[in-house]
């Protein structure tokens, strides 16, 4: 019997889940909620804003055996919307029970609302239709038919406004549409908010800042260009005749040398647990749980019918909630194997989104390469990687999430941003610094994007350390008389107060998470570097509203002891909260980090200056980071990669007559 099933009794019932980090089952879910309205916490006018699996930690892991007995357990977040509550449940889905129970008072300090819930916008949508001061507004910018109109239901921020502290709000913008198929962003009308109580089922106030004229191009996505398109592309196709490389057992996928468990969770989405690599017959950990546990979009333009706009697109909005489900040849091209995604209701009732994660492989180039000079050795190896994917439609833009397993020991993250960049209108001769005009009478404000990963690391081990590399140019001397030394500096991690760290390329910085267990053959500690991409920060001021709330951003790196309940690098309830929670408040407790158990948290994104070329639809840009091996193999892992079979000639291993020395002519 495994450590998890002695933890939590023998007196358990069959589980519905094959393993303890399969994602929730529909049985699960209707059992979650069967067990809270038997304890009475599901009244009318309550709802449940989210559920997760609780999962048990590492060490209760360790041994499982598929015969196995296990708990589930499910953490339910409710809110009592009308009472300003917050109520968080731990349920036991196996025995019936649950487990624990607390709440909180949204009216009061730090405040914090769950996310938006599904049934909350067309609520929002009917008290703004009805309120005679929105159709007054729309009626002067010579909209004689609102019922085309598009209302975007949009999260408040927290500015310490007295109208709507302690009360759930949201702000809804109008968009403008003349037929069913225009692009509604395409058509904003300018200057009109309006202010929604949530709480209290009524219009706090509609703020008109001014008519602008909206924009008379309907900004319709699929008609090319003036309904042309290219007539010279040629069909392209990927193909495995003897099919996919991986293997798949449930949510248990292995692919040559990796295993790996496939998770999905209604707010971070897609979920990769137990990452481990197959090293000469010893499956090695390397990450326990990998994740995008949160995204902050600020928008830099101070105009008051913007300047609150700065989206958490994962606390608020729930980027499992927003999947989109994949098609084949658009989405994902070869030998493709999908996972549905089962998610709550406010209801806490399930249903199931079909193939939101794409699972295949792809060509990704060369591996390895040499041509031998001395002995006409040419021997070349094509890499392949493993792809995981899917995307989320959150409003105006779609963010792919896509994460990469290679041959070589590489683990690497790419976010995939695309969609329509948000846009407002602008009159003739008006300059905004804070924006770029990228259609006539369009312009769009500058942002950011700022993602953080949830990495729990487990390089070789339970116990890891983490240090920060810079390379630094060695002073010129007797021991540097010509200037050309440089080296690697270290400085260790130790703690959590000084675990908060910004990129610097100038330094070609990394961060290296090490193994204080096991070491190699040479005698180091076997690690994995972090190889930031692009790296920018919080670019707002620090004492500005959303600073408070995004503080994670204001770092690349963060380091903490792993403690089960800290989940999300903005806290748990992020939407209209006042700020300082999260990583700052995981900081206080100062513990040490050398040779513990580690969470490693990383900020990176883009800083988004618009352009012409991103309008109507924004070509992806790309954003992401990589984790490569550093003395965790003996030698590069993918020498045993077999020669490419080509469809002419040969290029595994070819050889050719030994060049003459004295031609030589180094590089």
């Amino acid at each position: 019997m495994s450590e998890a099933v002695a933890a939590w009794g023998a007196e358990v019932v069959a589980p519905q889940a094959l393993h303890p980090l399969d994602p929730i089952s529909p049985e699960e879910f209707k059992r979650a909620r069967a067990i809270l309205e038997e304890a009475g916490h599901l009244a009318p006018g309550i709802s449940v804003a989210s559920v997760h699996l609780d999962e048990p930690e590492k060490k209760l892991l360790e041994g499982f055996t598929p015969t196995d007995r296990f708990e589930r357990r499910l953490r339910v977040v409710l809110v009592d919307v009308a009472a300003s509550q917050v109520r968080m449940a731990v349920v036991s889905v196996t025995s019936g029970n649950m487990l624990s129970w607390r709440s909180f008072d949204a009216s009061q300090p730090p405040y914090g609302q769950p996310g938006m819930l599904a049934g909350e916008p067309p609520v929002v949508e009917e008290l703004v239709r009805a309120h005679p001061d929105w159709r007054r507004a729309i009626a002067q910018r010579g909209i004689t038919d609102a019922s085309l109109s598009i209302l975007t239901t949009m999260t408040p921020g927290f500015f310490d406004v007295a109208s709507e502290i302690g009360i759930r709000v949201y702000r809804v913008l109008t968009l403008h549409r003349e037929a069913n198929e225009d692009n509604p962003w395409a058509r904003p009308v300018d200057g009109l908010v309006v202010n929604v109580d949530m709480t209290n089922r009524r219009v706090i106030e509609v703020i008109d800042y001014g008519v602008a004229p909206i924009p008379s191009d309907p900004g319709i996505l699929t008609n090319g260009v003036e309904g042309r398109f290219r007539q010279d592309v040629k069909p392209l196709e990927i193909t495995q005749p003897e099919g996919a490389s991986f293997t798949v057992e449930g949510r248990y996928v292995c692919w040559q040398k990796w295993s790996f468990r496939i998770g999905f969770d209604v707010r971070e989405g897609l979920v990769l647990h137990q990452i481990r690599y197959d090293d000469d017959g010893r499956s090695r950990p390397i990450i326990h749980r990998a994740s995008i546990a949160e995204m902050v979009v600020p928008y830099g333009d101070p105009h008051p019918a913007r300047r609150w706009i700065n989206y958490f697109d994962a606390g608020e909005y729930y980027l499992g909630r927003s999947a989109s489900s994949l098609t084949l040849g658009c989405d994902c091209l070869g030998e493709i194997h999908y996972f549905d995604a089962v998610l709550p209701d406010d209801q806490g009732m399930p249903y199931t989104a079909g193939n939101v994660v794409c699972m295949h492989e792809e060509d990704y180039g060369v591996l390895w390469k040499h041509d031998e000079f001395f002995t006409g050795v040419s021997v070349t190896r094509r890499s392949r990687r493993l792809v995981v994917s899917f995307f989320a439609a959150i409003g105006n833009y779609d963010y792919g999430f896509f994460w990469y397993l290679y041959q070589d020991g590489t683990i690497q993250f790419e976010a995939k941003l695309t969609g329509i960049v948000f846009a407002n209108t602008q009159l003739e001769g008006v300059v905004n610094p804070h924006a770029a005009q990228v259609a006539p009478g369009i312009v769009a404000p500058f942002h950011q994007h700022l993602f953080c990963a949830r990495l729990h690391m487990q390089v070789d081990g339970e116990r890891n350390r983490v240090e920060e590399l810079d390379v630094v140019a060695d002073q010129m001397g007797p021991d540097n008389p010509y200037g050309n030394a440089f080296r690697v500096h270290s400085t260790l991690l130790d703690r959590e107060s000084t675990a908060a760290r910004v990129a610097d390329q100038a330094a070609s910085r990394v961060w290296k998470i090490s193994s204080t267990d096991t070491v190699n053959r040479l005698g180091q500690s076997p690690a994995y570097k972090l190889v930031p991409h692009s790296t920018p920060t919080l670019l707002a001021n620090p004492d500005s509203p959303i600073a408070a709330r995004a503080h994670f951003a204001t770092k690349n790196l963060w380091v903490t002891r792993y403690r089960p309940d800290e989940r999300y690098p903005a806290g748990d309830f992020p939407n209209q909260h006042h700020g300082g929670d999260g990583l700052p408040r995981y900081q206080v407790a100062d513990e040490g980090l050398d040779g513990e158990d580690i969470v490693v948290w990383h900020t990176f994104g883009t800083t988004h200056i618009t352009r012409p070329e991103d309008w109507p639809v924004m070509p992806v840009e790309y954003t992401g980071f990589t984790l490569k091996p550093v003395g965790f193999f003996n030698q590069n892992p993918a020498m045993d990669v077999p020669a490419p079979t080509p469809t002419a000639g040969h290029c595994g291993h070819v050889s050719s007559p030994p060049k003459d020395a004295s031609t030589f002519e180094p590089t």
